[in-house]
């Protein structure tokens, strides 16, 4: 019985380890699956000339990080922004207030305009998705 006992042991804890992996990457993949569809249209990006400036959650703007305004959704959110027309997306954070230009629904950085392949013609009709914690 012992040496039963001692060659089932190991074959248990493996199991287990088994399990606990496969809990975990299956969380992983919740994770990555939960976003909501927040809308979309028009979308333009900051100018580099205003790199140096405080934005409206009080940190400098620097255009070379992946961020945007919204007018409304909370500092620290994460959007993943898709533009429509080449369907190449990029995740921001939102640190800033804006746009305020007429039938805008985003202003994202020089360095997330470039993702999305939007730098040259400076908007793009894009889609939104809030990504959740």
């Amino acid at each position: 019985m012992r040496v039963f006992s001692a060659m089932l042991m190991p074959l248990l804890l493996t199991v287990s380890a088994a399990a606990q992996e496969v809990e975990v990457t299956n969380a992983s993949i919740v994770e990555i699956d939960a976003e909501t569809e927040i809308g979309g249209g028009m979308a333009s990006y900051y100018g580099r000339e205003l790199a140096g400036n405080r934005t409206a959650s009080g940190e400098r703007f620097d255009p070379g990080q992946l961020t945007a305004a919204h007018r409304t959704l909370p500092f620290g959110s994460m959007v993943r922004v898709t533009n429509t027309a080449n369907g190449d997306s990029v995740i921001v954070r939102i640190n800033d207030r804006g746009p305020f230009a007429h039938g805008r629904v985003i202003d994202i950085s020089h360095a997330a305009a470039r993702e999305i392949g939007m730098h040259r013609s400076g908007t793009a009709r894009v889609r939104m998705a809030l990504l959740d914690d």
